[in-house]
């Protein structure tokens, strides 16, 4: 979240955020339970109560000292016990509001996304992106290349019938060779992070309310996530392994000579898609389980933009040696995340849709997850905590993967030559043909 200082000192700059955002101050307010907040006059109010609250405390002590005194001395001291009662029922209800106060300004900072980097393009959605490069070219078919919905079921290789009758719409199954070929990208992208300097984690899949919030996708996305109740304990399945991940050091304080830290796991992810009704609703390209190869470092500040493009491009690597043509384009403000200050997006080709389509997004969230999750370190022995910048990004997103191998790869005959990169991880398998 961000800083409350902040906000209040700086209130055109922060209406001016919502708005590169293509939001205003009534959209935040529409949020549920948030009707007519308006935290700098909560601020302001906030400061009186304060300031009343400690006046009334030192008058209670001062009265204190001298009701003791006349008690000492023998002299009556009601007329000053029947007023430190008064007082003492106005400290409370000041303190009752004075928490009201805090509670909105915190719930009301919950909701409010992150600083746009000022070296990111303002634009209201994806038409302001802009690309930063291009790396392959794509294919030229002698033949009408299909699109991974058509191919993989011909090939008997992805089921959505049947994962529909199952679960419903938006799951498949991998059969044979498709599930060997979705575990390899898997182990390629594992021990090719790993080699990088990544550290492989298998954290929880369940988590809990407060990791979410932590991370920024409670309380405002709460429709995109899957819930689950055991008894009275409610947990959340992780939409995207960034969760877990970037909350291992909650509540700790790291070292400088530590940082940065960076992570890789495989899990799979749950998400609802609640506001994503009629966009891809064929094939894997958005899915409610879906596996991903997450990376997340934590770093100071001031090297959190260089880390950022070290992760892009360890995830570029994966579409290198693959041989999958692509372009990072970095977002505009209206079409970043909510947490993100800074978005790069690598596009692969998808030949069977003529359409470079998204396979990792690689965000700096600074310091705003950080002041959430209360991920801190100290830049030197006996310093002040500071707080860490936080970093994710898909390395890759394992479904889409197999997606861009399946269609940049097809044969006319309807077979997917496996990429040279892969086939260790395949048993030596050198095309997937149709059973």
């Amino acid at each position: 979240m961000l800083d409350l200082k902040f906000v209040v000192e700086n209130r055109e700059a922060v209406l001016a955020m919502l708005a590169s955002r293509g939001q205003a101050l009534e959209d935040v307010q529409a949020f549920p339970g948030l009707a007519g907040v308006d935290p700098w006059a909560l601020d302001a109010e906030r400061r009186s109560l304060i300031q009343e609250v400690e006046g009334l405390r030192h008058r209670q002590r001062v009265t204190g000292e001298e009701i003791a005194r006349r008690g000492k001395a023998k002299q009556d001291a009601s007329d000053l016990k029947a007023e430190m009662k008064g007082v003492a029922d106005r400290i409370k209800q000041g303190d009752a509001r004075l928490e009201e106060v805090k509670g909105a300004l915190e719930r009301f900072l919950l909701v409010v996304p992150n600083v746009p980097d000022a070296s990111v393009p303002v634009g209201k959605d994806a038409a302001a992106n802009v690309e930063v490069r291009r790396v392959g070219e794509p294919r030229a078919f002698g033949f009408a290349p299909k699109a991974h919905w058509d191919l993989g079921p011909e090939l008997g290789i992805l089921d959505f019938e049947r994962a529909a009758r199952i679960s419903g719409a938006r799951f498949a199954v991998y059969w044979d060779l498709g599930a060997r070929l979705e575990r390899a990208l898997i182990q390629f992208m594992l021990d090719l992070h790993g080699s990088r300097g990544y550290r492989e984690v298998i954290p929880p899949y369940l988590v809990t309310a407060e990791t979410l919030t932590g991370t920024g996708q409670l309380p405002k996305f709460e429709g995109d996530l899957f819930r689950t109740s055991a008894g009275e304990r409610d947990l959340y399945l992780i939409p995207t392994a960034e969760v877990p991940l970037t909350c291992l050091h909650r509540d700790e304080i790291l070292e400088a000579a530590e940082l940065p830290k960076k992570y890789v796991a495989f899990t799979p992810c749950f998400r609802s898609e609640a506001g994503s009704y009629g966009k891809d609703v064929r094939g894997l390209i958005r899915q409610h389980q879906f596996h991903k190869v997450e990376l997340v470092k934590l770093t100071t500040p001031e090297s959190s933009m260089d880390e950022l493009e070290g992760m892009v491009a360890d995830a570029e690597e994966v579409l290198k040696r693959l041989l999958l043509p692509y372009r990072v384009v970095v977002l505009s403000t209206g079409d970043m995340g909510f947490a993100a200050a800074k978005t790069y997006d690598i596009e692969v080709w998808l030949p069977g849709q003529q359409a470079y389509r998204e396979i990792s997004s690689c965000s700096n969230c600074t310091d705003f997850q950080a002041r959430r999750a209360s991920l801190r370190y100290r830049a030197e022995a006996g310093a002040k905590p500071r707080l860490l910048h936080t970093l994710n990004g898909s390395g890759l997103a394992v479904g889409r993967t197999l997606i861009a191998v399946l269609e940049n790869y097809q044969q006319e005959d309807g077979s997917v030559v496996v990429p040279e990169a892969l086939r260790p991880h395949m048993g030596g398998v050198e095309r997937i043909t149709k059973r």
